[in-house]
C-alpha cells in the first residue's frame, strides 16, 4: 500500500519562496513516475510539474515554468517543489502523485496561500 504525506506549505507574501516535500511508502517509489498539482476554489486540478522515475525528465506547466523546481530522491522517496518568485494565483492546495503500472495514489494535499 502506498501512501503520501505532504508538507510544507503554508502563507507567504508575493515574491517569496516555499518548499513543499512528499514522503512516499511502499516499495515502488523508485520505479513510479511521481508529480505536484494542485486546485484553487472553483477551478479543476491542474497538473504543476512531473519528474520521471530517475529523475532525469521534467516538466512543467507553462505557469510555473522559470519560478517552480521539481526533484527526488529514491533513496528517501521523496518528491520536493520548490517554488520561487510566488503569485497571487499560484494560491490553491497543492498536491502529491504517484503513477505505477497503471495505479494512481494522491496525498492529502497541502495548502499554499500566497497574499499580503
Amino acid at each position: 500500500q502506498v501512501q503520501l504525506v505532504e508538507s510544507g506549505g503554508g502563507l507567504v507574501q508575493p515574491g517569496g519562496s516555499l518548499r513543499l516535500s512528499c514522503a512516499a511508502s511502499g516499495s515502488i517509489f523508485r520505479f513510479s513516475t511521481m508529480a505536484w498539482y494542485r486546485q484553487a476554489p472553483g477551478k479543476q486540478r491542474e497538473l504543476v510539474a512531473h519528474i520521471s522515475s530517475g529523475g532525469i525528465s521534467t516538466n512543467y506547466a507553462d505557469s510555473v515554468k522559470g519560478r517552480f523546481t521539481i526533484s527526488r530522491d529514491n533513496v528517501k522517496k521523496t518528491v520536493d517543489l520548490q517554488m520561487n518568485s510566488l503569485k497571487p494565483e499560484d494560491t490553491a492546495v497543492y498536491y502529491c502523485n504517484l503513477e505505477w503500472a497503471g495505479h494512481i495514489y494522491w496525498g492529502q494535499g497541502t495548502q499554499v496561500t500566497v497574499s499580503s
